[in-house]
Parts: structure tokens; C-alpha cells; sequence
């Protein structure tokens, strides 16, 4: 099973960039997990549709054919750590590839929604993107560490 993550532009913000390195490289002691940032859709405050039906063209061209795609979004379906964990064991089980998608500033397109196989909400909470994927990286490490027992994971769901 791999694991992709395809998001929209690059990690500006050097704090987060060193912390997003930081979980990638604890993710890849578990399984392989591949990076693909899709060029922004330049000016979204300006026009916000075209940025996102751009981003969104880049971003399906860079799924993987035959890949499982979860559109990651605010109004997606939230998960425990502990579902989410056993969510990517099924998957692993099942021998399938899995790819993130996460949107810019302005979020995803309808066309990513409609081409996704299923929708995850980190939460209700709007976030910057950029932390946005930060927070779904930790918790891909999280999901690995509660499939291994190991005691990362101090939670009580479930």
C-alpha cells in the first residue's frame, strides 16, 4: 500500500514546512507515503472559482490511476484517530493505494468532490491549508502507530 498525499502549493511558512518533514519522515518508518504539491491557482482573492477549478485540474492529473481518493475537506465525514486507523488497516489489507487530496486557500473544486471516493473532515474548524495538512500528516503517524500498539497515542476513543 502507498499512501499520497497531493495538495495544493508549497509550505510557505518555515515552522510548519519543518514540522510537516518531521511527520513525513515518521510516517515512512510505516509505509510509503508520496508528496505532490500542484501549482496554486495564482490569485484566488481575486477569483476564487478559477483558482479552485484550476487547482482542480492539476490535482486529479496527479492522482495515481486506480488509487483510492479521499478528498479531504471540511464538510467530509470527521473520524476518530482510532477509525481512521483502522480505516487505512482495511485499506492495507485490501492492498490499495490511497490518495489525500487537499485543496488551497479557497478548498477543493466540485469536480475533486464528485472524482473522490470518499470525503474526510479533520474538523469542523476552517483551517489555513497549510496547517490543514500538517494536521492530517500527524494524524496519518497517529493511525500508523495505533495499528502497530504502540504508545503514541494517549487517546480514549473508542
Amino acid at each position: 500500500m502507498a499512501v499520497y498525499l497531493v495538495a495544493v502549493g508549497k509550505l510557505k511558512n518555515a515552522a510548519l514546512r519543518n514540522a510537516c518533514g518531521d511527520y513525513y519522515e515518521r510516517v515512512q518508518h510505516y509505509l510509503k507515503l508520496l508528496v505532490c504539491e500542484v501549482r496554486d491557482g495564482g490569485r484566488p482573492d481575486r477569483d476564487a472559482e478559477a483558482a479552485r477549478k484550476s487547482e482542480g485540474k492539476a490535482l486529479l492529473k496527479a492522482v495515481p490511476s486506480g488509487a483510492l481518493v479521499v478528498a479531504v475537506t471540511r464538510t467530509g465525514r470527521a473520524r476518530s484517530s482510532r477509525e481512521l486507523a483502522e480505516q487505512m488497516e482495511q485499506w492495507r489489507k485490501e492492498h490499495r493505494d490511497v490518495v489525500f487530496v487537499m485543496g488551497g486557500a479557497h478548498g477543493l473544486d466540485a469536480t475533486v468532490l464528485a472524482a473522490s471516493d470518499l470525503r474526510l473532515s479533520l474538523s469542523t474548524l476552517t483551517f489555513p491549508h497549510e496547517l490543514a495538512r500538517l494536521i492530517l500528516l500527524e494524524q496519518l503517524y497517529r493511525a500508523c502507530t495505533i495499528s502497530r500498539g504502540e504508545p503514541y497515542h494517549k487517546g480514549t476513543d473508542r
